[in-house]
C-alpha cells in the first residue's frame, strides 16, 4: 500500500485484534485459571447486584453507572475506566449505536491521515473495515479482559465508544483530547436498531415483537440508553466546552457532507488548505467514505470487525426518513411524546421527516 513515506502501513495503522497484555508474567497455568475464575465469579456477583431488564441482543441488560448495558461490555468498560490514559492529541468518537458511527469513523480516519495515504486507489479504507482502523474501547481495545499496551500507537490516536459521557475514563474528560459525538433522529435510530437486532439476536433467545422492542426503546431499555440521557450528556458538554466536544447530527451531515467534513477537520486541528480544497481533497474524502462506496467493498461484506457482529449487518440503507416506511401513527405519537418530555427545553432538536 502506498503512503507518503516509506514506513510500512502496518506500523501506521495499528490493529487491536491481538493487543499486547501488560499483566505480569504468570507463575503457572493453574494459577492463571484460578485467577480467571475468581474474576469471573466476582464479576457475576457484581452483576447480581445491578438492576436488570430484558435485553435486545443478550438475555439481559444491566443498569451500570446509570445506563443500560450488556454484561460483557460492562466488564470491558470497567477495564477501560481503570487502565486507559488519554493523551492531549487523542480523538474519541462517541455515539449511540446505529447513529452513523461507521461513517464517522471512516471520515475521521480519512481526514486525520490524508497526508499519510495519498494513493486514492490503495487507501486503507478500501481494504479494512472502519471499525478495525478506529477501534471501540468496549468492543475491541479492552474486550475479553485485554489490557493492551497503547504506547506504540502513533499520534493522533483515534478511538471510539458508545459509552455515555459521564462514564468515559476520567483522563479523557480532563485532558485536551477532542471528542466528536454523532447522533441520529430517534425515529431513524430505532428503525436501524430494529433491523440490526433482527439480524444479530441469538436464535437461542425467544423472538421479540416490534411492539415489545419499541416499548423497550421508548422506556430507555436499550444498550447504552436511555437514548435521551446519552444524547443530552454530550449535548450539554458541547455547549459548555465547544472546543472539547463537537456535536454532530446524522441528518445534517447527509444534507451537506462537504461542509461537515471541513467543520470536522477544523475541529480536529487539521483544516483543509486552500490548495487542498482546489484539488478536490474534500470531495475525494466524501466519495471514499460514502455509504454506497463502503457498503460495496468486499471487506465490509464479510468477517467480524466488531466482536459479536458480522460486517455485512453494519450497512443497511443509511437513509434519512426511512422510519416513515415502518412506523404506525400510534408509534409516531408515542415517540414524539417521549422526545418532547425528555429533550424539551434542552435546545436539542431533530428534523422529523413526515413527507
Amino acid at each position: 500500500m502506498s503512503t507518503s513515506s516509506n514506513t510500512p502501513t502496518s506500523l501506521l495503522v495499528p490493529h487491536f485484534t491481538k493487543p499486547h497484555l501488560t499483566a505480569p508474567p504468570s507463575t503457572g497455568r493453574k494459577e492463571e485459571e484460578d485467577d480467571d475464575e475468581k474474576v469471573t465469579n466476582e464479576f457475576n456477583e457484581f452483576l447480581l447486584s445491578l438492576p436488570r431488564e430484558k435485553g435486545w441482543r443478550t438475555p439481559y441488560l444491566y443498569k451500570f453507572q446509570g445506563f443500560w448495558c450488556p454484561p460483557k461490555e460492562i466488564q470491558a468498560i470497567m477495564s477501560f475506566q481503570k487502565h486507559f490514559q488519554a493523551k492531549d492529541t487523542d480523538v474519541v468518537l462517541a455515539s449511540v449505536p446505529k447513529s452513523g458511527t461507521t461513517w464517522l469513523k471512516a471520515l475521521a480516519f480519512a481526514i486525520l491521515n490524508r497526508n499519510r495515504f495519498t494513493d486514492k486507489n490503495r487507501h486503507p479504507l478500501l481494504s479494512s473495515n472502519p471499525h478495525d482502523l478506529v477501534p471501540f474501547f468496549e468492543y475491541k481495545v479492552y474486550a475479553n479482559s485485554h489490557v493492551p499496551d497503547l504506547s506504540g500507537v502513533p499520534d493522533p490516536r483515534i478511538f471510539a465508544a458508545h459509552v455515555p459521557f459521564g462514564s468515559l475514563q476520567e483522563s479523557i474528560k480532563k485532558s485536551n483530547c477532542r471528542i466528536v459525538y454523532i447522533c441520529r433522529n430517534p425515529f431513524d435510530n430505532f428503525t436501524s436498531l430494529w433491523f440490526f437486532i433482527n439480524n444479530v439476536r441469538s436464535r437461542s433467545l425467544p423472538p421479540l415483537s416490534t411492539e415489545e422492542i419499541f416499548n423497550m426503546y421508548c422506556n430507555g431499555f436499550v444498550g447504552y440508553g436511555p437514548f435521551w440521557d446519552h444524547m443530552l450528556g454530550y449535548w450539554k458538554e458541547s455547549l459548555e466546552r465547544p472546543d472539547k466536544v463537537l456535536f454532530l447530527k446524522y441528518e445534517d451531515m447527509k444534507e451537506d457532507v462537504t461542509f461537515y467534513i471541513k467543520k470536522l477537520a477544523k475541529f480536529l486541528g487539521c483544516p483543509f488548505s486552500v490548495q487542498e480544497e482546489r484539488d478536490g481533497v474534500v470531495e475525494d474524502i466524501a466519495q471514499l467514505c460514502s455509504f454506497e462506496n463502503l457498503k460495496d467493498l468486499e471487506v465490509n461484506k464479510s468477517g467480524n470487525s466488531i466482536i459479536y457482529f458480522e460486517n455485512k449487518h453494519l450497512f443497511r440503507k443509511g437513509e434519512v426518513g426511512d422510519w416513515m416506511n415502518y412506523f404506525s401513527p400510534s408509534m409516531v405519537e408515542e415517540l414524539r411524546n417521549v422526545m418532547e418530555e425528555k429533550l424539551g427545553g434542552s435546545g436539542l432538536e431533530f428534523k422529523i421527516f413526515t413527507g
